[in-house]
């Protein structure tokens, strides 16, 4: 198998690095302010990178998933949390421009939304009820008809650049379903009466996705928001499993590539007094370099495999088991990485002046990122022992 890029490949990534050094001239005083970087959205925005996956036939560049992993870990190189955050859109505007279910007038709006008019969209499917490790994703959030559209009533968490966006696709229980399984997704604009951002993203790393939590409080919505709705949401969701999260695993292969660069700068700068050689030239600093060199490219090949098997394959069982096996080794590179990048720098790279230290935060989130590692590895082993999932006994006692 070749993993030389293509020529078209290698334009993308040089434009994806040559913004990611300009966001990086920003991304210290955004994640000390946990500010939205909304010139750097902008600037994708004027870049294109709104319609960088969309079909050529719709207007978009038409990019394949391979083409987006290759541009998102180069951009998740410059501000980690600005790539993180502005792939939200990618990631929800995606399954619904390619699954047959949604209907093909839903499809045209989207693209004179995205493609005609640029418009940012983000996602927010996320509650306080679920958790990642089990996989699964009751709704409390409802939606109710009415006066010819929907209420929608809830409280939602991890809206990445909710206020940034032109509109958010939330995902709601309709009142009138019977299935446990069932949803729709609605698109709620920026301005939508009943609508609030409740400003709580007060974390460790990706501080300036913004992620806070998104408030419903009798939000109304015309029919025509309703982008999508089934009785049985989870084969929607399995389906487009490479963009719902798969799409995020580059970023923080970004980071780790990152705090790999920056280490080596900061080796080949420090040299401590009295010594004829800087840091780079001690035997126990060479050692980890080499060991992140290899744990870097081998995160970096497990990852645009399964890109490419994405785009060859479609959603497989082969396909999937690449998806998680992917975001489990960038999830532990990252971690690792910039610990190690972190621990070479020395005391001088743990204030917050230091651009390790930032990254080795970041990096933090790589591993709990939904799919978490624990639940990447679950599923990684039903693949390899061919288990059905029906089979098992459920990991927690039902209520």
């Amino acid at each position: 198998m070749d993993f030389q890029l293509t020529p078209e490949q290698q334009r993308l990534q040089r434009k994806c690095l040559e913004l990611a050094a300009d966001f990086a001239t920003r991304s210290a005083v955004h994640d000390r302010d946990a500010s939205h970087p909304v010139e750097n959205y902008n600037r994708l925005r004027e870049e294109g990178f709104l319609a960088l996956t969309i079909g050529a036939e719709w207007g978009g560049a038409g990019a394949s998933f391979l083409d987006h992993t290759i541009a998102y870990e180069a951009l998740g190189q410059g501000c980690p949390s600005t790539a993180l955050a502005f792939n939200m859109h990618a990631s929800v505007v995606m399954p619904l421009l390619e699954s047959a279910e949604v209907s093909a007038e839903t499809k045209r709006r989207l693209v004179e939304l995205v493609v005609r008019q640029r418009k940012l969209i983000a996602g927010n499917f996320s509650e306080p009820v679920t958790t990642s490790l089990l996989g699964e994703r009751p709704l409390k959030t409802r939606a109710s008809r009415a006066n010819g559209g929907y209420r929608v009533t809830g409280r939602k968490m991890f809206a990445s650049m909710l206020e940034a966006a032109d509109f958010v696709l939330v995902m709601a229980y309709p009142d009138e379903a019977t299935s446990p399984s069932a949803a729709m997704i609605l698109m709620l604009p920026r301005m939508a009466e009943g609508r609030r951002a409740e400003p709580d993203w007060d974390v460790l790393g990706m501080r300036a996705t913004r992620s806070d939590s998104l408030v419903l409080e009798e939000c109304w919505v015309p029919e025509d928001a309703a982008v999508y709705r089934s009785e049985d949401m989870r084969p929607f969701r399995h389906a487009n499993l490479n963009w719902f999260w798969g799409s995020y695993t580059p970023v923080y292969l970004g980071v780790a590539q990152a705090a790999f660069d920056e280490l080596r700068r900061v080796v080949h700068a420090r040299r401590p007094e009295g010594y004829a050689q800087p840091l780079a030239y001690h035997a126990d600093v060479r050692r980890h370099v080499a060991e992140i060199s290899a744990e870097l490219e081998a995160a970096r090949l497990i990852t645009y495999r399964s890109a490419w098997l994405s785009d060859t394959q479609g959603p497989t069982p082969e396909t999937t088991a690449a998806l998680y096996r992917a975001k489990y080794m960038v999830g532990a590179a990252v971690s690792r990485i910039t610990r190690t990048a972190l621990t070479l720098g020395g005391a001088h790279g743990i204030f917050k002046t230091s651009r390790l230290e930032q990254l080795f935060r970041d990096g933090a989130l790589g591993p709990l990122h939904p799919p978490p590692s624990d639940f990447c590895l679950y599923n990684i082993g039903l693949y390899e022992l061919g288990i059905d999932p029906a089979d098992l006994m459920p990991p927690l006692k039902p209520a």
